[in-house]
């Protein structure tokens, strides 16, 4: 019997995550992730970002889940955080329109960085369900079991937790709503912020303040949300 991998993640999500870092498909992940790098190929993020939501935001802190598809493939961008960049890096054109309607919906100023790292350390989940991706290469990863992996993520979170905010933009994201139980959840859907299908739905949601409200109804600390 092969001996399970050892992976490198934050403690409480590697207790938590025990049995799905056993699952044939993680071992997948895994050789396929090896085999092109053994062919020189460049993959974001970086090796040791690629765990960086469950970092930043321990399992048992864990309040909203913001779900995004697959990393930043251009230089420089992805840093294991969905829809965020590292402070210096101009913010994506749909994490701009995020930051719009953060400000009409709460005044928040637009930063002038796009590192969402404080809402990660307040118990913000940014999670891709795609953990990497080939350089200049959408969805190239999408495939290899990355999917699976998040999906039974998402399961459990729902499972295990209550009182969790979901908050699905996109038809990807919307995907994902028959893993989550409404009973014990709160789901918010609207359109992708990509500037190509804001104006149909993201702008205006107010998913922000709502989940607040929410946060609050259910004695939680709601989040800042000033960077």
């Amino acid at each position: 019997m092969n001996k399970p991998m050892e992976v490198e993640i934050e403690k409480s999500w590697k207790l938590a995550l025990k049995e799905l870092f056993q699952k044939p498909y993680f071992d997948q992940i895994a050789a396929h992730i090896k085999a092109e790098k053994e062919l020189h190929k460049t993959i974001y993020p970086k090796g040791a970002q690629i765990f960086n939501a469950f970092e930043q935001t321990p399992y048992d802190q864990v309040k909203v889940i913001i779900l995004g598809q697959d990393p930043y493939h251009n230089p420089h961008q992805a840093m294991g955080l969905s829809f965020s960049v590292p402070d210096g890096i101009k913010p994506p054109p749909s994490l701009m329109n995020i930051f719009k309607e953060l400000n009409k919906d709460i005044g928040m100023p637009i930063p002038l960085t796009g590192n969402l790292t404080p809402w990660a350390k307040q118990g913000v989940l940014l999670l891709n369900a795609v953990l990497t991706v080939r350089e200049n290469e959408p969805a190239s990863h999408a495939k290899i079991g990355w999917m699976d992996f998040t999906n039974d993520i998402i399961q459990k979170l729902s499972e295990e937790k209550k009182g969790l905010v979901f908050i699905l933009w996109g038809n990807f994201a919307q995907q994902k709503i028959k893993l989550i139980n409404p009973l014990k959840h709160k789901i918010l859907k609207a359109a992708h912020p990509s500037p190509f299908s804001a104006y149909n739905g993201f702008f205006g949601c107010k998913h922000f303040s709502a989940t607040n409200e929410y946060l609050v109804q259910h004695n939680n600390n709601p989040i800042n949300w000033a960077i």
